[in-house]
């Protein structure tokens, strides 16, 4: 396991800042100048997920990404409440501190569970919205792997131990439909990021945290948004895409044929474009 320090070094650019939200150190960058662009990675994840994107959307808008809690640098929060309902006074604290008034908000799965309850409960502070292979319809039954291990009672003793590089490499390929773009660099970042002190455990309460199904307020959100969505998706189905386009009144849905869970990491121009289409409208 990488020290925190060579965590840093590794993963941090001259754009990185780090600001406190309770006890924590939160990782964002900030890239780029013009309309605000918040961008929220998912479970097992990082800022990293956006890395491409980052590039095209700097060019025209004030890009920031951020770790969410209990993930990438900024860690894990000592009260071990990973609640929706925190996630999002964390995420309001955050666009507080920095002074967004309004942007436009973008979320990959369980970031993208983030960003439209956040939307809902705040539409004032949110321009247009982004989903991308997004959580939030609850469907245990096919559940990823990594969850169903995470809510093994004890999962939280050992998950740290049995958590080897092999075996996460295992899991990056579940969410890549082509697995010849899953190389040595990709698996590293995910495993050292994972293994960060303290965020396998926050893994775990993550998942072992009560969450409520709150998708009837999709229908009350205004906001113009785009859902994108692999169609090969292995972790959440695409089937899903459909059940979000039905419920935002004001959406639009695209579909990629032969990409999995993270169309921004695995087709990223192609998917970039499409955001930056939809942005300019």
């Amino acid at each position: 396991m990488a020290t925190f320090q060579e965590l840093i070094h590794k993963y941090t650019t001259d754009k990185s800042r780090f600001l406190v939200i309770d006890d924590m150190l939160v990782h964002y960058r900030e890239e780029g100048k013009g309309e605000p662009i918040v961008l929220l990675h998912g479970a097992f994840s990082s800022l990293q997920t956006f890395n491409d994107w980052s590039k095209v959307l700097q060019k025209d808008y004030r890009v920031i990404s951020l770790d969410l809690m209990g993930f990438g640098l900024t860690g894990p929060n000592s009260t071990g409440d990973y609640t929706m309902g925190n996630h999002i006074r964390v995420l309001k604290r955050f666009f507080n501190i920095l002074g967004l008034k309004k942007a436009h908000l973008v979320g990959s799965s369980l970031g993208g569970w983030l960003a439209w309850e956040f939307t809902y409960r705040y539409p004032q502070r949110v321009n247009k919205l982004v989903l991308v292979d997004s959580a939030g319809f609850l469907d245990k039954e096919t559940m990823p792997l990594p969850f169903k291990l995470a809510q093994s009672p004890l999962a939280g003793k050992v998950l740290k131990y049995i958590v080897r590089k092999s075996i996460l490499e295992q899991f990056v390929k579940q969410v890549y439909y082509d697995i010849t773009k899953v190389n040595s660099k990709l698996v590293d970042r995910y495993f050292d990021l994972f293994t960060r002190e303290g965020n396998s455990q926050a893994f775990v309460d993550l998942v072992n945290a009560p969450f409520q199904d709150n998708t009837d307020f999709l229908s009350k959100i205004e906001q113009q948004t785009l859902i994108m969505w692999g169609r090969e998706d292995a972790w959440i189905s695409a089937a899903h895409a459909y059940l979000f386009e039905k419920m935002l009144p004001n959406s639009e849905l695209v579909i990629y044929e032969e990409v999995g869970h993270l169309p921004m990491e695995e087709i990223p121009l192609r998917s970039g474009e499409d955001l930056m289409a939809f942005l300019k409208k």
